[in-house]
């Protein structure tokens, strides 16, 4: 039995202490050391989490469509893991896009 006090792992009988020293990496390779010391820090160019997915004007509608073309869509989101309601307003949008601005 390992008493309380002792930090550590049973292994194969034995008791393995961990983190008895601190490390300190002072032999780092020239070429490693040479990048770090020439790096410049980045300016974080992420937009904030509300900025990255825009909300659309939408309505909600109710609408009668084939049972192919349901089946077909929710077989896709099966395979997509995309619920098959986002796919069909993605069809439609593209339609729209495609044949609106001619």
């Amino acid at each position: 039995m390992v008493k309380s006090e002792s930090l550590g792992q049973v292994i194969g009988g034995k008791v393995r202490k961990f983190m008895k020293k601190k490390i300190k990496y002072t032999d780092a390779p020239a070429s490693i050391s040479s990048s770090i010391k020439s790096s410049k820090a980045v300016e974080d160019f992420l937009p904030p989490p509300n900025k990255l997915v825009l909300k659309e004007d939408n309505s909600r509608v109710t609408i009668v469509l084939s049972k192919k073309s349901i089946s077909f869509f929710k077989e896709e989101s099966k395979r997509s893991g995309i619920p098959y309601q986002t796919m069909i307003k993605k069809v439609l949008d593209l339609y729209t896009e495609h044949y609106a601005h001619k």
